[in-house]
């Protein structure tokens, strides 16, 4: 079969097509006959830095739709030919992907195998954001980093469905804001300078919650956003700085909180809860109450053009990469 991998660590030029064995499920897992693979800013770390690589040559890819090809031993309520989303650990580059059937979800109902591509990660996160971390109640308001992004149009979706009274976003160009806007947004702010735009939105006050996958010096601008008694989600470090350290002389004067997510680390921690995070937020999309935007697509062998459009930030919504296609 057709794998992308890469060899080296490097720029997307490292990613090549692959010829591989077809990988057969284990004890506990499931094979995967791809349609789409799922582009995210984990793969374009991993590529780069070696996020999460435990060796080379390595297989990037960490979500995939498709029907089930094999399922392995001590496997239930699964069976072939069955149409799903898959989280993997990695590989999903590939015509055939293996993942644990934990973290194997059947369909709903009127979910296109290209819209369940978006599935595994930007749903689950974006619901776990709002809800089990962030604990966003009806009348808050929400500040979304990265808010044209596939987890970041979610969330504002998510949080206006939440009764959010007021959403507002932070995008890194202006030409990103009208996307953002379409998605549950009451205003979008460009660039470093959003800290005095929220507070000029809200009276001075700030926001009762903020979301923020960038790190560094947008995760302190992030935290002077907050209102008193105002919460903050970390789930990622996109922009590459050192991991944040936060203490009292922060927190303490204005009873701020900082929280944590990672779907990665919840769906090798506890699947269980990933599942149950999981057939909660299909549901939204199930219903058509929130849309997953799919603003791009490439077949398997331009994964490298995938990659340059998004560590170049130049990207709205959510990147596919087509295997079989539907």
């Amino acid at each position: 079969m057709h794998a992308i991998e890469f060899q080296e660590f490097g720029g997307p030029a490292v990613l090549h097509v692959a010829q591989v064995p077809v990988p057969e499920p284990g004890r506990g897992e499931v094979s995967v006959d791809v349609a789409y693979a799922g582009v995210n800013f984990a793969d374009v770390l991993a590529r780069a830095d070696g996020y999460r690589v435990p060796a080379l040559p390595f297989r990037p890819g960490l979500e995939v739709s498709g029907r089930i090809r094999a399922v392995g031993p001590g496997v239930e309520g699964l069976r072939p030919g069955q149409e799903v989303a898959a989280l993997t650990s990695h590989g999903g580059y590939a015509e055939v992907a293996v993942a644990p059937a934990a973290t194997v979800f059947a369909l709903p109902e009127g979910i296109s195998l290209r819209t369940a591509a978006t599935l595994p990660t930007v749903l689950p996160t974006a619901q776990g954001l709002v809800h089990q971390v962030g604990r966003l109640r009806a009348g808050e308001t929400v500040l979304v980093q990265s808010a044209a992004g596939g987890v970041g149009t979610v969330a504002g979706q998510l949080a206006r469905l939440a009764g959010a009274s007021a959403v507002y976003g932070v995008v890194s160009r202006p030409e990103k804001a009208g996307e953002a806007l379409k998605h549950g947004y009451d205003e979008v702010f460009v660039g470093d300078g959003f800290t005095e735009d929220v507070r000029r939105a809200t009276g001075g006050r700030g926001v009762d919650l903020a979301l923020d996958p960038v790190g560094g010096d947008t995760f302190r601008r992030s935290l002077d956003s907050l209102a008193r008694f105002g919460r903050l989600v970390a789930f990622g470090n996109a922009g590459g700085a050192a991991p944040w350290q936060i203490g009292q002389p922060e927190l303490n004067p204005r009873g701020l909180s900082v929280g944590g997510f990672s779907i990665l680390a919840l769906a090798q921690d506890d699947p269980e809860a990933l599942r149950a995070l999981a057939a909660e937020s299909f549901g939204f999309a199930a219903r058509g109450e929130v849309e997953l935007p799919v603003t791009a697509e490439f077949p398997l062998d331009r994964a490298a053009e995938a990659h340059r459009l998004l560590a170049g930030r130049a990207t709205t919504g959510k990147l596919l990469l087509r295997v079989a296609g539907e």
